[in-house]
């Protein structure tokens, strides 16, 4: 159990490795089958995206469209962008047109290579322990545990919620500690959305990202459910 003292101290050094993470987690080279279960996807991509930052740390970090590509083009085929936007907007979903829900999946999907991208740069795979798979493939929901252990020590439970949707396993969220990112992060949006409108919600966001988005843009779009 961490602390709430602890947790503080944590929070950037969290915040900052939360997309290496899930880097870590759809790191596979181009070609690779989405049909594979999730814990082959994240056994085989420790190494893979430990080979593929090698070297590059310094040239990323000074180069922020490519840090934005290098994150895009491994994370957009991987991660139900959809499924999780809707999820993130909850009732509020229902209430949006067509057009709105296309421009939230964008916008809350940049958003999360924004907040996130300089956590590819702290990237260290000795620091992920994949635990034992005690899922359900049978079902269409299931999970993959590790542990993360931080600079001092602190090891944190990270959880990854997988979905089955068209015969492809894709993450749609990360748990750490048992604080859910789709969950923490509807709750905020809801509260925005509520004290104003689901279109300055959406148009805060495109603000937020005006940097990312040529970036996501060029690296191509894979369509999801």
């Amino acid at each position: 159990m961490v602390s709430d003292s602890s947790r503080r101290k944590v929070e950037l050094q969290v915040k900052n490795i939360v997309v290496s993470i899930i880097l870590l987690t759809f790191a596979a080279v181009s070609g690779a089958s989405l049909a594979q279960e999730p814990q082959e996807q994240v056994e085989q991509a420790i190494a893979e995206l430990a080979a593929g930052l090698d070297g590059r740390k310094e040239e990323l970090e000074n180069d922020r469209e490519a840090l934005y590509e290098l994150i895009n083009g491994i994370l957009l085929p991987r991660f139900n962008r959809t499924y999780s936007a809707q999820l993130v907007l909850g009732k509020n979903w229902k209430d949006a047109d067509e057009a709105q829900r296309e421009r939230f999946i964008d916008g809350f999907y940049n958003s999360l290579l924004r907040k996130y991208a300089e956590g590819a740069l702290e990237f260290d795979h000795e620091r992920v322990s994949l635990l034992p798979f005690r899922g359900d493939l049978s079902k269409k929901r299931t999970i993959v545990k590790t542990t993360v252990t931080l600079n001092e020590g602190t090891k944190l439970t990270v959880n990854y919620g997988f979905a089955n949707r068209d015969d492809a396993w894709k993450m749609f969220d990360v748990t750490i500690e048992g604080i859910s990112y789709v969950r923490n992060y509807r709750a905020e949006l809801d509260a925005e959305i509520k004290s104003t409108s689901l279109d300055a919600v959406i148009e805060r966001l495109e603000r937020d990202n005006s940097g990312v988005e040529d970036a996501a843009d060029g690296a191509g779009s894979v369509a999801d459910e």
